[in-house]
Parts: structure tokens; C-alpha cells; sequence
């Protein structure tokens, strides 16, 4: 292995950290927003700059860890919004590097909540428990039980076939040509993404509010 690499330097980065939580915007302290800012993105970032001389002087490769979620939300804002961010720092980079011979991946997988074990089922009790009494004024535990379990039914068609995301982030490290976004996800959520990309925000909207409505 040792040999191998010695020919090669140091040629793949993949930046896979990632953590995840359920709640509206309100119900989250800033404490909350300032961690998954610092794990999400922020880390991503600080492992890409200290990796960075060493990836252009091999011409390597840099993936990065994104999610279908960056394009859309069903309760777990505080996640998509800084997989929306990451999405953007790659973007900035790939092009960045193209001159180097660096070439950015983002792997964008749809649910495998179950195979990565990213996000346990939230618990309404918990989470009525831990709101401010400004929010708990404006809601009511009824409500906070029925996302719950809506965001919990979600978790729960998640896929156990982990290894196509592994798959996807092999090809990115080795492949001659490799793309600059892998989509590895459900045919259902791909639609999700191909409305939310190509109509109107009043259209996906619709969608999003009906799915919170069922």
C-alpha cells in the first residue's frame, strides 16, 4: 500500500462529516445553528484549505459529502441550509482548481437515514421540552407530535443499501472522468429535485405544503 501511494502522493480528500437534526426554525437556539455551521461547513472548509497545497502539487481529487436536502426541506432546515452552503463552496472550488488539475466532487445522496444512522427518530416529548416559552405559545404539543411523526415516517423509508453512496464516492476518487455531482437517490426524490430546480418556487412550495399536510 505504502508503495503504491508513494507514486502517487497524496491524491483524495473526502469530506463525509456530517450532522443532522429535526425542528422549525424557531424551535433551534442559535448555540444550535452556530454547531452545524461549524461541523457541516465550516469543517469541510478547514479540511479542504490544510490539504489544499498538497492536492494541487498531485493533481488529486477533492468529495465532498452533499445531500438531495440542499435543494429542498421537510423539517430538517438547520441540514439543509448548510448542505446548500457546501454545495456553493464547491462550486467556487471546482472551477478554482480546474487550472491545477484538481477535480471537486459532490456526492448527493437522497434518504439512507437508516443505513447511516445520521439522524435517530426524534421524540415530540423532547423536543415540546426543550422550546422556548415564547414558542411554546405559539404552538401546541399536538402539533409537535404530528411533524414528529412525519419526519419520523420519513426516516423510516430511508435505504439500507448504504454501499451505493460508497460506490458513488469510489468512482469520484478513481474514475479517468468523474462527475462533478453524483445524485444517488430514489426516482421519487429525484423529481423532487427536477421541480425544485426547473418550476417556479410557488410550484415546489405546493408540493412541500401538501407533503407537510398528509
Amino acid at each position: 500500500l505504502l508503495s503504491h501511494f508513494s507514486s502517487t502522493g497524496f491524491w483524495g480528500l473526502v469530506n463525509n462529516a456530517g450532522i443532522s437534526t429535526f425542528g422549525e426554525t424557531g424551535w433551534l437556539p442559535m448555540e444550535t445553528y452556530e454547531k452545524f455551521a461549524d461541523v457541516n461547513l465550516l469543517g469541510s472548509i478547514r479540511t479542504t484549505l490544510a490539504f489544499l497545497p498538497l492536492l494541487r502539487k498531485y493533481k488529486g481529487r477533492i468529495v465532498f459529502m452533499s445531500s438531495i436536502i440542499a435543494y429542498f426541506t421537510l423539517g430538517n432546515g438547520i441540514y439543509s441550509m448548510t448542505k446548500a452552503a457546501i454545495e456553493k463552496f464547491c462550486d467556487a472550488l471546482r472551477l478554482e482548481m480546474k487550472k491545477f488539475g484538481v477535480q471537486v466532487c459532490i456526492i448527493q445522496p437522497g434518504n439512507y437515514a437508516r443505513s447511516t444512522k445520521i439522524q435517530p427518530p426524534v421524540s415530540a416529548e423532547e423536543i415540546w421540552n426543550e422550546l422556548s416559552e415564547e414558542e411554546k405559545a405559539v404552538y401546541n404539543k399536538e402539533y409537535v407530535q404530528e411533524r414528529a411523526n412525519f419526519f419520523n415516517s420519513i426516516l423510516s423509508e430511508g435505504s439500507t443499501n448504504g454501499n451505493e453512496v460508497v460506490d458513488a464516492m469510489v468512482d469520484a476518487l478513481t474514475s479517468p472522468a468523474p462527475k462533478a455531482r453524483y445524485m444517488v437517490a430514489k426516482l421519487k426524490e429525484k423529481a423532487l429535485v427536477f421541480v425544485c430546480a426547473l418550476f417556479p418556487t410557488v410550484v415546489m412550495d405546493s408540493v412541500l405544503s401538501y407533503a407537510l399536510s398528509k
